[in-house]
């Protein structure tokens, strides 16, 4: 029963902004950076969808691009990818996931920046989203999913959901008290079961699953880089887990297309 649901968040650029001839060396009319922050099949087919939209609206406006993939691999090597992007004086940087945009963001206010794989922008953004940052994004209906999870598993009155997340992601903190507050409409006990370390996962999700009755994971991209260990751990406790990202693991979600949400960020670049 799994839904798959594709939401594109367009957030309007405070100025124009315009792509311009690329130099460093390049032959191509226009170089685009993009920097991945883990390897991942959500993020991976983010990417996949951009490249695949970008170079086709390129090719049929009779242009070329140049466009530079760099998995950073954690979120603290994101701004070492965006400082050669700028050092490259690139024409747009494509930030795949929170911590990416957040390296661009503070890494030039010239360059045209899109995101995506961003849940939201005005959380990541608190004294105001730049004026050279758009994109899209991946938020899920948080009321359908609660819906989904008390109607698939006949949830009750004091039954017990736990939602794990890193503390390291912002966004995922917004989904949880989203999520918590749907749920304790119903008196549906939530419990937020949360890490800083991949280190501390297997116990973190283990005592979840001994307690829970479900677990949700909200668009989080470490726990979805590790979420083998979330899977192995509640099929234990037979704990069914629900993802917003989908998965092998996902027992239901309302999950994004994030090929679909690439493609889209993509026609953004070229627009831009």
């Amino acid at each position: 029963m799994k839904k798959v649901m594709s939401m594109i968040l367009v957030l309007a650029l405070c100025v124009a902004l315009c792509l311009t001839t690329t130099s460093c060396g390049s032959t191509a009319d226009y170089t685009v950076g993009v920097c991945q922050l883990m390897e991942h099949e959500s993020l991976d087919q983010a990417t996949k969808g951009f490249v695949d939209a970008l170079k086709a609206a390129m090719t049929e406006a009779g242009k070329t691009v140049e466009i530079d993939e760099q998995v950073a691999g954690e979120a603290n090597l994101c701004t070492t990818v965006i400082n050669t992007f700028t050092a490259k004086k690139v024409d747009l940087i494509m930030a795949n996931a929170t911590p990416a945009l957040v390296a661009a963001a503070n890494a030039t206010t010239e360059i045209p920046v899109l995101g995506t794989s961003v849940t939201d922008y005005n959380d990541t953004f608190k004294e105001g989203i730049p004026a050279n940052v758009s994109g899209t994004s991946d938020a899920v209906p948080f009321d359908e999913q609660a819906k989904m999870m008390i109607e698939t598993l006949g949830l009750v009155a004091g039954d017990k959901v736990g939602v794990l997340y890193c503390t390291n992601e912002s966004n995922s903190l917004v989904q949880y008290n989203a999520v918590k507050a749907l749920f304790e409409e119903k008196d549906i006990v939530v419990e937020a079961y949360t890490f800083s370390e991949t280190t501390e996962l297997q116990t973190i999700v283990t005592k979840a699953a001994n307690e829970c009755k479900a677990l949700y994971v909200p668009s989080d991209n470490t726990v979805a880089q590790n979420d083998t260990i979330v899977g192995a751990a509640c099929q234990k406790k037979n704990v069914p887990v629900y993802t917003s990202y989908g998965g092998a693991i996902c027992y239901a979600s309302l999950a994004i297309d994030y090929y679909k949400l690439g493609v889209e960020t993509g026609k953004m670049a070229a627009d831009v």
